[in-house]
């Protein structure tokens, strides 16, 4: 663990994630002592957590009531990101903790890869890259289809939804899009709709919603069923939002006639590697598939959004304490 400040009484912050330097400098130069400890397991930061104000978690540690119980000094826990899954925030705030994130951080970049996905998936391009590396010139085989004059539905516009429509206007597609929570303040080139509109009228589909008991498998077979027209379906919000069986059977059906998913249901965030002989079934029918494209779980990820994300986070947590 590396200490910058040991001044007595001084506000602490323990930060566990390996993030930009930017949130480190940002804390110490409005006065706050930081600890930096990347490798601190559960135990031993329930251990130490009593000792400070603030605390910036990365995903791999679950913040649970028993460790809130324990918390009883934190003022706030802050994530570098926008998915909170891994803390219980109603229960964290109903104990005067806040609990904050950065979704501002990474908006853009996750915007521009839904994008990005959803362009490679329409032409075709990581099939026909992979194609020509090995010889082939498919061109017929290859042909695409156009973005233009297709209805793309976003399901959850907050942060990242929002982004992604921005991103969208030039290329001459309706967008509409359902968000449970929010109504009467979509932007003028968003058509807000409810979910049934959506799954009538929908040629392509992306997800932008927090995973929470209620979106757990929210993708399932029923849902898929509700489409009027076979879809295009994006995911870069969290992996288990989609039931993957379900989807891969929707797949084979033809009720979804691709997929690009840069979230998994069964990542493991732990490691950097895939175990996919010891995957399911359904799974590897989609790992193997020349109507998916996979990344793993770096829509958010660029040098820029490293930056954004922990400058954010730095001056929410600075105006918490103060």
């Amino acid at each position: 663990m590396t200490s910058s400040h040991t001044t007595i009484n001084l506000k602490r912050i323990l930060i566990t994630d390996n993030t930009h330097p930017v949130l480190q400098e940002r804390l110490q130069e409005a006065g706050y002592g930081v600890d930096i400890n990347t490798t601190v397991d559960y135990s031993t930061l329930l251990s130490i957590v009593k000792g400070y104000d603030a605390l910036v978690v990365r995903s791999k540690i679950i913040i649970d009531r028993n460790f809130i119980d324990h918390a009883s000094h934190l003022c706030c826990i802050g994530r570098v990101g926008a998915g909170m899954e891994t803390i219980d925030v109603d229960y964290a705030e109903s104990h005067g903790i806040r609990c904050l994130n950065s979704p501002e951080g990474n908006r853009d970049a996750v915007g521009e890869h839904a994008v990005g996905l959803l362009l490679a998936l329409c032409n075709n391009i990581a099939r026909a890259d992979a194609e020509v590396r090995h010889g082939l010139w498919q061109r017929e085989a290859n042909r695409g289809f156009e973005i233009g004059g297709r209805t793309i539905g976003i399901i959850g516009f907050g942060t990242m939804g929002g982004a992604f429509a921005r991103r969208l206007q030039g290329f001459g597609c309706r967008i509409v899009a359902y968000d449970k929570y929010r109504h009467g303040d979509m932007p003028e080139y968003v058509e807000e709709v409810s979910l049934e509109q959506l799954q009538r009228e929908a040629d392509i589909v992306s997800l932008h919603v927090p995973l929470t008991d209620e979106t757990h498998h929210m993708v399932d077979a029923a849902f898929l069923q509700q489409f009027s027209k076979s879809i295009v379906l994006i995911n870069t919000s969290r992996g288990a939002v989609v039931k993957t069986p379900d989807l891969a059977e929707a797949m084979r059906q033809g009720k979804v006639t691709g997929a690009a998913l840069d979230v998994m249901e069964y990542e493991n965030m732990t490691r950097d590697a895939l175990d996919l002989a010891n995957m399911p079934d359904d799974f590897r029918y989609l790992a193997q598939s020349s109507r998916t494209v996979l990344t793993p779980h770096v829509a958010g990820w660029t040098v820029e959004s490293k930056y954004k994300l922990a400058a954010v986070l730095a001056d929410k947590i600075i105006a918490t304490l103060r």
